[in-house]
Order: C-alpha cells, then structure tokens, then sequence
C-alpha cells in the first residue's frame, strides 16, 4: 500500500528513527514497518476528499496510557481522583507539559482508542458537551496543581490541556482510558481531493 511505502521511504531520507521491534525476538525491521504497524485507523465521513494525520507518539509518552475498568456506580470525584493520581505518578516521565487524552466509556478497547484520538484536538478545543467541556478545564486545573512542571522540575504548567471523549458503554462496566502526549505534540495533516489535489493543513487549523 502507498501508505507503508511512505513510512518506509521517510524513515530513510528524514531519516526517521526505526522503533518497529518484534516484541519476542527483539528485532528492529529497520523500516518502522512490522505486523500492524504503522497503525492505520480509518473512519467514514461526510464530503468527497481523504483526510490523513501522521500522529507519531513517542515510546516513553505511550508507557504512560492507563486503562481502569471502574463498577458502573463510580462517581465523578472518583474518575478526576484516578486521572490526576496517575499524572503524579507519570512525573516527569512523560516530559510533561504533555496533553492528557482521556477516553470514557465504550469498551476497553475503545476507551483507550478515544482517549489517543482526543490528541488531535487542538490545544485550548473544548469538548462540545458544556458538562464534558467544565471536566476538561476542571482537570486541567487540578493537573497544574500538582506543581509536576515542565519536565518533572516544579511548576505551574504540567497540562498544556485535558480533551476527553465519551462513547456510550455497557451498563456492567465503565472503562477509563489515558493517554499523554509530550508537548511537542507532533503531527501533520493532509487532505487530497477526489481530483487528487494535495492540501497540507496547519498544526494549529481547527481541521486537525
């Protein structure tokens, strides 16, 4: 696929750093092309063109997901209390100021899909549920409290912001997921028409 053709070619004249490593033999492919990987996540919408983000996420900031299968009775203060207790924990391994995803809801699987996919929401984008939206600001605001910092050396910016998702679940489960982004927070964005015109969207475009 064209896809996998790209990833090869950047990974060589970038160059890109090779991080696809067989998870039992320890071989690197060298390539950063390997069984599922690069991960490709595809949905269908409305128009007529493709939109692709290249989302590329570091090892030490994915060490950082967490996934929590609370009772379906837990309250709010509960769910805040697991997300900032889980940033302490992080410090600055995460090379924080970060953006703190956060997936509610679903399965599992799709908890933790949700929380990554909140990444590509622009810093400072509020959730378009009011009640969803106050939770992100009020995390955020705990978060910076924990005086983690830049870089785990004290201060008053750990977040640079919280985006949460929320998917319906099972009435026997209530999955929290949590995923965190550096504060490079690096991605890339194109759109290709059905003509086949190429357009490459800003980082900080509301498109992202």
């Amino acid at each position: 696929p064209a896809i996998l053709k790209a990833v090869e070619r950047a990974t060589e004249n970038i160059p890109l750093r090779a991080n696809a490593v067989d998870p039992f033999t320890g071989k690197n492919t060298g390539t950063n092309i390997g069984n599922h990987i690069p991960w490709i996540d595809w949905s269908l919408v409305k128009g007529n063109s493709c939109k692709i983000t290249v989302f590329p996420k570091g090892g030490g900031r994915e060490n950082g997901s967490a996934l929590k299968m609370f009772n379906p009775t837990v309250d709010l203060d509960e769910i805040k209390k697991f997300i900032v207790e889980h940033v302490i924990e992080m410090g600055g391994k995460v090379c924080p100021p970060t953006v703190v995803g956060i997936g509610i809801g679903g399965g599992s699987d799709i908890a933790l899909k949700l929380a990554k996919k909140s990444l590509l929401r622009p810093i400072g984008d509020r959730n378009k549920n009011k009640t969803i939206a106050k939770l992100e600001i009020d995390l955020l605001e705990e978060i910076n409290d924990t005086g983690i910092g830049p870089m785990g050396l004290g201060g008053d910016t750990t977040a640079l912001d919280v985006h949460i998702e929320v998917a319906h679940r099972h009435p026997a489960s209530f999955p929290v997921g949590i995923a965190m982004q550096c504060w490079a927070n690096r991605r890339a964005t194109i759109i290709i028409s059905r003509d086949g015109d190429v357009e490459w969207i800003s980082l900080n475009s509301k498109l992202l």
